[in-house]
């Protein structure tokens, strides 16, 4: 359980009032004069997700006050953190139902940091405590924080330091966590065990790609099947980035770092799943040995593809592991990736783009999306585009024949190597922030990560 959070009795604990802003006024108007002349000296404004720290008769910080609006958000809970005084804090719902759970998960969120390379700040010093009479909310919100940040470590290490190896390295960490089986494919043995497309993408580079594989739990289990894109950088190969497009592809094996952190989710929850995690672990870099426009690559199912362009590489190695997990029929399979700029023009970086034939599915997990406030947007897998992806010389080409629909094409050419499994989820995500919001520090995301897991948890604990 993380260090943020104490449970049983709130002895000593201050309290932080959790009220909705519609109540506000009725319960300022039965507040001592202190509280009232503090709150309306302030300017203080009644909104969701506004928050203040209340006085007592010493003028010493006694209680603190959080709006939240018709639910209580996590990153209301995340803002506060960052207000309060060093401490034991509990809170106090005033007015309406409080879903711990949620809030303790905003608290916890709130304590990430990324200090691999710097020393870390006064300000993040302070010892702020969360106190829980009952140990399963804080032990939950625990679970869920470390996934959360194990991702977004692993997005925000520059590739210097985390490339295939030690991204396979991470896998192998979590799956000794947790008793899983684990194996990982390297280098040429990539075409000896039929993974051509994982193998062309990765072999320019001095650091020989992968195919990692973990699997726990129960073998006549539900399989649960999670696959992730781990390009760890992303030059374009031949059909080379700008400077300004390679700035952020450190976090191109985001799809990865989050299959990674939900799969030690699943796990540490007890989930009764037969789960298999795979990830293609790669550099896509220049060198004599690149793969090159115009080639013809062969991929695990038999599909012959035509590379149009050396920048659209991620669905070349999902394509590989979506076929052998595909040959297992999953009870759901789930691919992640951040895979165009397409997605990202249309929805922009907190929607990541759902893409399934399956609409039963669809709505399990727009449904989870917005009960853990991580919404998902489902895009259609429009059959007459499949043309696009025509090829006069292979199967299939890599790219569209034009720049329209890049999001819906890039899912169009995965769906050709899902042929047996009804349960299939693309997500086509950022996993990066921007700019610091509470909860949310401006790096790598787990994106979706807390929504495909509630998902998961809906379709399998019933």
């Amino acid at each position: 359980m993380l260090s943020c959070f104490v449970t049983g009795a709130p002895a000593g604990a201050r309290p932080v009032l959790v009220l909705p802003a519609a109540g506000y006024q009725e319960w300022l108007s039965a507040q001592p004069e202190r509280t009232r002349a503090w709150l309306e000296g302030s300017g203080f404004e009644a909104k969701g997700g506004a928050s203040a720290l209340l006085p007592g008769p010493d003028g010493a910080v006694e209680s603190a006050l959080l709006l939240v609006g018709e639910a209580a958000e996590p990153w209301d809970v995340a803002a506060l953190r960052s207000r309060l005084p060093a401490g034991d804090w509990r809170l106090e719902a005033v007015g309406s139902d409080l879903d711990l759970a949620s809030a303790a998960l905003g608290f916890a969120l709130a304590g990430y940091r990324f200090e691999r390379y710097r020393k870390p700040r006064e300000n993040d010093r302070k010892e702020v405590r969360l106190v829980l009479e009952a140990e399963e909310p804080a032990r939950r919100a625990s679970v869920v924080a470390e996934a959360v940040f194990l991702a977004r470590d692993l997005i925000n290490i520059p590739a210097s330091d985390l490339g295939p190896a030690e991204l396979a390295e991470a896998a192998g960490g979590v799956a000794d966590r947790f008793d899983a089986a684990f194996r990982t494919i390297e280098g040429d043995a990539l075409l000896a065990e039929s993974y051509p497309a994982i193998h062309a993408v990765g072999r320019a580079s001095s650091r020989a790609p992968r195919m990692v594989e973990l699997l726990w739990g129960e073998a006549d289990a539900p399989k649960l099947t999670l696959v992730g894109k781990g390009v760890c950088f992303d030059t374009g190969g031949l059909d080379l980035k700008s400077a300004q497009g390679m700035l952020l592809m450190k976090k191109d094996m985001g799809g990865a770092a989050v299959t990674l952190g939900l799969a030690q989710a699943v796990m540490a929850l007890g989930l009764p799943v037969r789960l298999r995690l795979l990830i293609g672990a790669v550099e896509n870099a220049v060198s004599g040995s690149a793969f090159r426009p115009g080639d013809v690559l062969r991929t695990r199912k038999g599909i012959t593809v035509e590379v149009g362009n050396t920048d659209a590489e991620g669905r070349l190695v999902l394509a590989d592991l979506l076929a052998e997990a595909d040959g297992e029929r999953p009870a759901m399979l789930l691919d992640l990736a951040t895979l165009t700029g397409a997605a990202r023009v249309a929805l922009g970086p907190d929607l990541p783009a759902l893409f399934t034939p399956d609409d039963g599915l669809a709505e399990l997990l727009l449904a989870a999306g917005r009960g853990a406030f991580e919404p998902l947007w489902r895009l259609p897998l429009h059959a007459p585009y499949r043309e696009m992806l025509n090829s006069p010389v292979a199967d299939i080409s890599n790219t569209g024949a034009n720049g329209h629909a890049g999001a819906v094409t890039a899912a169009l050419f995965l769906k050709e190597f899902v042929t047996q499994t009804p349960s299939w989820a693309h997500l086509d995500m950022f996993a990066w922030n921007p700019k610091d919001r509470p909860g949310r520090p401006k790096g790598g995301e787990a994106t979706a990560l807390r929504a495909l897991l509630a998902a998961i948890e809906d379709r399998f604990s019933r």
